[in-house]
């Protein structure tokens, strides 16, 4: 699954007029508006509740164990959550520079910085209660793109190994 980065500041089509010509269609126009600041967009997020959020697939049964896991461990309610299929979930994957229906990971997102795939992970880890800040320290030793690599390969095989359910549990 091939991933969108885009800046803070997106350019997004307002318009996109497609011709029909027999059994093909085209995209023949763009209109652009001006562009989108989601930090701003979204700024209102953190303005009473700084906590940081974490966006999960919400019909993931591993995302909801995950969830509930983080909130087990998380006694000091450090850590909010939202689902990546909501509108807020989309708002804040666009201020995070991905693209909104991207659910190909988790993201945890700080007032001035957002995390994706192991380091969302590690980072977590750092919010919730011993002995996990403490593993997520040992485990930034292991290099990106090996916890990545096996990140990706969770990621990839979630729903054949955990299923999936109807709607969100959270």
């Amino acid at each position: 699954m091939a991933l969108l980065l885009v800046p803070a500041a997106t350019v997004l089509p307002a318009k996109v007029e497609v011709r029909s010509t027999g059994r093909r269609r085209s995209a023949v126009t763009a209109t652009l508006s001006s562009p989108v600041d989601w930090v701003e967009v979204t700024s209102s997020f953190f303005e009473q509740d700084t906590r940081p959020i974490m966006l999960f697939d919400g019909v993931c049964n591993l995302c909801n164990g995950g969830v509930k896991f983080v909130r087990d461990n998380d006694r000091q309610r450090r850590i909010r959550f939202e689902a990546l299929q909501s509108d807020a979930g989309k708002n804040l994957l666009r201020r995070s520079g991905r693209a909104p229906d991207d659910i190909s990971s988790v993201v945890l997102v700080e007032k001035n910085r957002s995390y994706i795939k192991s380091e969302a992970v590690l980072k977590i880890m750092e919010y919730i209660d011993l002995p996990f800040p403490q593993l997520a320290f040992f485990l930034r030793f292991v290099p990106l793109f090996i916890r990545d690599f096996v990140y990706e390969n969770i990621a990839d095989n979630r729903y054949a190994v955990f299923g999936r359910s109807e709607s969100c549990e959270i």
